[in-house]
């Protein structure tokens, strides 16, 4: 597991917030922004989300740090410590009305139970307004995509490359590789098609779309990170703060 993706790190997250003295106790909401990651699969998705963990932390410190929440830690954490109710209980009446509108709105009815779908989306609008959070996959993108203070971007890559990081990844050969990257890509298709009816490939969901062939995984993340700060004008932010 790379380096950033880690449980514990997920755990410090939400303790960070939930604590007495931690932001989601604040009448408002954080304004501090997320961030969504799409991938096709084996595209670099592990790397490029641990590595822009690390630049927005360097860049954009503060007082939670910067915590990546991948497809298995999301569902953990969800098994082990009910996290959508612990959220919930700090969040302010409006944000608790508005998380409740677009869950409806995506599931088309209203949630009269907790399903694993219900409680996935509701934690990761939780996690989205809470801000200093990379969600990769799991529909992020289009479950936070009302939000103001969340950055969308997806990697791609052309097949051969994908197979080859796949094959080292994995310690696959080649048709294995391959038809391990047809059922992911399948699946995540499916997921978003089924459950928010919409395509994964759809540039227009995403603020910035990476080829990783092209941009490393390493550039990927900077570039990333860079274009979050331009675009919610971090840097101005923080020159404000320390002025």
């Amino acid at each position: 597991m790379c380096k950033n993706i880690g449980y514990e790190e997920c755990l410090a997250f939400i303790n960070c917030h939930l604590n007495p003295q931690g932001l989601a106790h604040q009448a408002e909401p954080s304004m501090e922004p997320a961030i969504t990651i799409s991938r096709m699969t084996g595209s670099g998705g592990e790397i490029v989300a641990a590595g822009l963990a690390e630049f927005m932390q360097g860049h954009c410190p503060g007082h939670c740090h910067w915590t990546v929440f991948d497809k298995n830690l999301m569902e953990k954490v969800l098994e082990d410590h009910h996290l959508p109710k612990r959220i919930a209980e700090f969040a302010p009446e409006s944000h608790k009305s508005m998380v409740t509108d677009i869950v409806e709105e995506l599931l088309g009815l209203h949630p009269s139970s907790w399903t694993l779908v219900q409680q996935t989306v509701e934690t990761i609008l939780h996690l989205a307004q809470m801000g200093r959070v990379i969600l990769v996959g799991r529909g992020a993108s289009v479950i936070t995509s009302k939000l103001e203070n969340v950055f969308h971007a997806r990697l791609v890559g052309s097949l051969e490359k994908r197979i080859e990081r796949v094959q080292q990844a994995q310690d696959l050969g080649r048709q294995g590789a391959l038809k391990f990257i047809e059922k992911q890509d399948k699946g995540r298709r499916r997921y978003l098609k089924d459950q928010f009816h919409k395509d994964i490939d759809d540039p227009t969901l995403y603020h910035l779309i990476v080829n990783t062939d092209r941009i490393g995984c390493e550039a990927a993340a900077r570039l990333i990170g860079n274009e979050v700060i331009r675009h919610f004008h971090l840097d101005r932010r923080l020159e404000t703060a320390q002025g």
